[in-house]
Parts: structure tokens; sequence; C-alpha cells
């Protein structure tokens, strides 16, 4: 679950400059680049031979953050699977606006995980309010006291524990494995912030090795990949310790029950990654797909920030590598190209080519270095949708299209989620599911949908 990038400084609604948007998009282009990342880790693996060192990988812990608890797990299989060193950190609430719903994303991360951990053969109790105080500040207290390998042996059991709201084994850990004091609690923590900052990230349950980030157990597999890449696998051949999940869409066809309404966004690029297959799984099961765009965080003045856009592009281009989607060409839509975009939807919708202008928009964005902020780079998009350019020509700018996105975003804003793309499958029309955020959670929409198709 990994949200869009709106803006390369601050919560803003006016257009950049036409040079600016250029600029921008160079950026971004080379963010996504998989020849500076080739060249990037060439140079850290040179690095690291020439100076006699071990592969090392840090690890950041937030303990009221569930898919820590995830992570956690999966520590221990991976150093003894892989030729790496570890570090472990406690880290705290994410820094300013890198988070700027921090209480709804941690209830929204409770939720998630209870939902994907079985897939990854972790364990995640389904746990609807945050966990007491108390416990929470008993469970930094033992994981600070530990180093390394302490931290590995221990981490799990501990956060098995917390989130099962179970105080008693957790004093029977402290009382096995040690605990600090809470001014040592809160001195792990801030040195733990303060090398995240140093390494240019802001969350916690991420992973860190020469130069990249992977974030909790949905992004193992890069990482597992590029350990084998670099001969540093113990079991050769073997298969992924945690591989993504594959999408399922099939065998089972619905025949009127099921509802996916997906809610996109035009200035997101893991949206320009998954529209495509979303459509594709609607089509190949049947169930009906409902579209419910919505106007980008930035655009609705939601602040962000220039460390969370370098990862989320560099991340969205391995993740479009991964699923073979083209990424990467961009030309950034922010501002007016978005309204213009919005302006024509429910026109393209009234031909039957919502869905069309949508993936042309999409495509030509990120992936086309299309300039959608003048006619000659909008045109390509209507005309690769299967629309009439004259007959759009004097749809575009039209009102109405605003209350629209707004009552899409609030009905994400009810089930606890605020950015794209995101999902609700509904059954019977109104009745909810699953409701989940993340072009990495297609694939347990694919398996509740078959799910449901079973029952």
């Amino acid at each position: 679950m990994t949200e869009e990038f709106e803006n390369l400084g601050g919560a803003s609604n006016t257009d950049p400059p036409a040079l600016g948007r250029w600029a921008a998009s160079r950026w971004l282009s080379h963010l996504a680049s998989l020849r500076r990342l080739e060249r990037q880790r060439r140079r850290v693996e040179k690095q690291r031979c020439k100076s006699a060192l071990p592969r090392v990988v840090e690890y950041f812990h937030y303990v009221e953050d569930a898919y820590s608890h995830l992570a956690a797990q999966a520590l221990e299989a991976l150093l003894e699977r892989y030729d790496i060193e570890l570090l472990c950190h406690l880290v705290g609430t994410p820094p300013g606006d890198n988070a700027p719903e921090p209480k709804m994303l941690l209830g929204l991360a409770r939720y998630d995980a209870f939902h994907v951990a079985p897939a990854y053969g972790l364990q995640f109790p389904e746990h609807q309010h945050p966990p007491e105080p108390a416990l929470v500040q008993l469970a930094a207290s033992i994981l600070a006291a530990q180093d390394t390998v302490g931290f590995v042996v221990c981490a799990a059991a501990v956060g098995q524990a917390l989130w099962s709201d179970d105080a008693v084994e957790l004093d029977r850990l402290a009382g096995l494995h040690g605990r600090a004091t809470d001014a040592e609690v809160q001195s792990k923590i801030a040195g733990g912030n303060a090398r995240r900052d140093d390494l240019g990230h802001y969350s916690g349950a991420m992973l860190h090795y020469g130069g990249e980030w992977y974030w909790g157990v949905d992004r193992l597999y890069h990482l597992e990949n590029r350990l084998q890449d670099l001969g540093a696998d113990r079991s050769a051949g073997e298969p992924l310790l945690y591989p993504r999940p594959e999408i399922e869409n099939g065998p089972l066809q619905d025949s009127g029950t099921l509802t996916l309404e997906f809610f996109p966004t035009l200035r997101s690029p893991y949206t320009s990654i998954v529209f495509d297959r979303v459509v594709k799984l609607a089509l190949d099961t049947g169930v009906t797909l409902v579209v419910r765009p919505v106007l980008p965080m930035i655009m609705r003045g939601v602040p962000t920030t220039v460390v969370k856009g370098k990862y989320i592009y560099s991340d969205t281009a391995r993740e479009a590598r991964a699923a073979g989607v083209p990424f990467g060409k961009i030309y950034d839509s922010i501002g007016e190209p978005v309204r213009r975009a919005y302006s024509l939807y429910p026109w393209a919708c009234a031909q039957g080519q919502g869905n069309e202008f949508l993936s042309a928009f999409l495509r030509s964005v990120f992936a086309r270095r299309v300039n959608t902020n003048n006619d000659r780079g909008m045109r390509r998009v209507i005309e690769e949708a299967g629309l009439n350019w004259s007959e759009a020509k004097g749809v575009i700018g039209t009102p109405g299209w605003e209350d629209m996105v707004e009552t899409n975003r609030l009905a994400l804003y009810r089930v606890g989620i605020w950015g794209t793309p995101s999902f609700r499958l509904l059954r019977g029309g109104d009745e909810q599911v699953l409701a989940l955020w993340g072009q990495d959670r297609l694939w347990l929409i694919a398996r509740e949908i078959q799910r449901q198709l079973a029952a």
C-alpha cells in the first residue's frame, strides 16, 4: 500500500510554469530510469567490494505499525537464506507531511495487514482498535534493549503479544529478554529516525540496501531478486521466500452479484500501472466495474514532500517492470491537464469510452511523455481513446465534474482511505466485502472475487 506523489514541493493548487513542468518531468523520468538504477547498483557493489565490506541490510521498525510486525516476522528467514548482515532500528511516526493522516494510516494498516498476512505465510490478529499505549511502550522497551541478534530473535514474538493485547506474555518476554528505560527507548527511536533521515526515507517497515528502499513484505521480492543477482542466495534455484502473489483472473465468473469500485487519480503513478489490469480483471471475471475518479491529493490541499516523491517514482518503476507495464517517460500532469481531462470524462463516458479515455491519458502522461497541457497532447489522448477531437474541443473546460470527484473522495474517506488507487468490493450492490488501498492489492481483490464466487 503506497500512495500517489502529487507535487515536488508542498501543497498548492497553482499550476507550475511551463519550464517548471518540463524540469519536474525530466527529474521524475530520471528517477524511474532503469539505466540510472543499474548504474547506481554497479557503483554500490564496486565500492563495497573495494572496501571488503559485507552486504548490510538496514531495517526500520515502527512498533505501532502493523506492517512492521509483518516485516519483523520475515527477518530470521532472510538472514538464514541470504548472505547479508542486518542492522535493526526503532523509529517513530513518519515526520511532517510524509504522513498527512497518521491515525487513519495506522488503522488502515491494521485492517490491511490482517487480510494480507496469510498469503505470505505470516500472522496478524484482527485488531480494529489501536493497541494500548502501555503495551506499546512495553513492547518498545523490550526491542530497544536488544542488539540486532536479539531483535531478530524476539521481534516477532513481541509483536504477536502486542497485537494480541497479551500483557502477560509481554511481561514474560521482558523478563526473558530485558527491557530498556523510557529514556533509552526515546534515545533508540531518535537514533533510528536520524538514520532513516540520513538514508532518505520517512516510513516504518522499511528495509534499505545499497541506496534502495524496500517497503515491508510487499517489496521483499525486489530485495530477494537483487540479492540473487549478486550471488548472495545460499539456496540458489529455490523459489523466493516472499514472492508477490499472482493476480487470479479466474476461473469463476460472476453473474451480477459483485461490484468493484475503483478509485483512480490522473496524477498517480501507481494508478497508471494498474488501471488497465483492473479493467481486465473486471472483464475476465464478469464483475461490475464502477470507476470513481478523485482529484489528486495536492490539488485538494494535502501536502507532501520531495523525499516521498523520490521513493514513489523509483518504486513505481520497479513495480511496473515486474508487471511488464510501460512506465517512465513522464510529462507531469499536475493542475490544468488534470482539470481538462476530468472535464472531458463525463462526455467520454456518455460515448461509452470512459475507461479508454482514462487509460489513454495515463499511458500518455506516464509512459509516452505527452504534454497534456496543450491541445496537441490532449488530441493524441482523445484520438487514442477512439473519440472525436472536434467534439472534444467544445467540451474541454465544461464545469460540473467537480461534484463528481468530491463525492468520490468522500466515499473513500468514509471507509478510512484517502489515497489512490483504491478499491471497494461490494456484494449485492451495497454490502462492502473489502476496501483496500494500493496497486499492490489487486491480487487480494482478485482472490476475494474468486472466494466470493465460490461461496
